[in-house]
């Protein structure tokens, strides 16, 4: 039985605690970003520079993620032939066949544990990791995760964890390949809005896109049976017309609840 200490916050709790000093940013800047951010669906013809791309790339990789495993990929199609066909299997809708560039956003749970153990080399790499870090990576990381070959572990985690859950709180997924996958499509999702608004940082649009052929798509991309597509996600300088509606949002009131 694996005793999780990782998550004792009581020494935390018991101090007092100072107010660290953070880089300065510009909230007016970023709210900015974010109102003017439009899924847009027809672009101009103008390119879109490499730089910045990969500057949103890069940014899209920063985003916080589970247990830091970055079960996630971006695929940048850049072949004029592979483009043609990533646009006809998002439907040929116009964000696509219109798109200056386009990116297919990948979630790979099954790369959990070749990520776990790149954490543990890079953790024993430091001589000042705690061991708490260890503790988690080590053990706890492939307790939750490993779901064992075709998912066999199921049904033993669910009883172990719905006995466990009776007297204290517990986590009660993933327990299955299918939590998995809704695991890193979270983790993934996360990476595809920084890039979204990276994008529009740049002074660039974008469009994410989910009605697509998944199976083409993995097929074109030559991934395997494990991965899945979270969305494509395309970019470019919005052109006339390529933002349909005025943006409307249902009341707050709706979908925010204060306890």
């Amino acid at each position: 039985m694996v005793k999780v200490k990782v998550f004792d916050s009581s020494a935390a709790r018991a101090s007092k605690r100072q107010v660290m000093e953070a880089p300065a940013t510009d909230a007016g800047a970023f709210y900015e970003v974010v109102d003017s951010r439009r899924s847009v669906r027809i672009y101009a013809d103008e390119p879109v520079p490499e730089d910045v791309v990969r500057r949103a790339m890069d940014a899209a990789l920063k985003a916080p993620n589970s247990s830091n495993l970055q079960v996630w990929e971006i695929h940048w199609v850049r072949s004029a032939e592979k483009k043609a066909k990533l646009a006809t299997y998002c439907l040929g809708q116009p964000a696509a066949t219109t798109a200056q560039e386009l990116f297919v956003f990948v979630a790979r749970p099954d790369l959990w544990r070749r990520n776990n153990d790149r954490m543990i080399a890079h953790l024993r790499s430091n001589p000042k990791t705690p061991e708490k870090a260890f503790q988690y990576f080590e053990k706890i990381t492939k307790l939750v995760y490993n779901q064992g070959p075709f998912g066999i572990f199921r049904p033993f985690k669910w009883i172990w964890f719905t006995v466990r859950g009776w007297g204290q709180p517990t986590p009660r997924e993933p327990i299955s390949l299918a939590h998995m996958d809704v695991w890193a499509h979270k983790t993934t999702a996360l990476a595809c809005q920084t890039f979204m608004l990276a994008a529009r940082a740049e002074g660039f649009d974008s469009c994410p896109m989910e009605g697509l052929d998944s199976k083409r798509v993995k097929r074109l991309l030559g991934l395997p049976r494990r991965a899945g597509v979270t969305m494509a996600i395309s970019m470019g300088k919005r052109a006339e017309g390529g933002i349909y509606n005025e943006r409307f949002r249902f009341d707050q009131k709706d979908f925010i609840h204060e306890h």
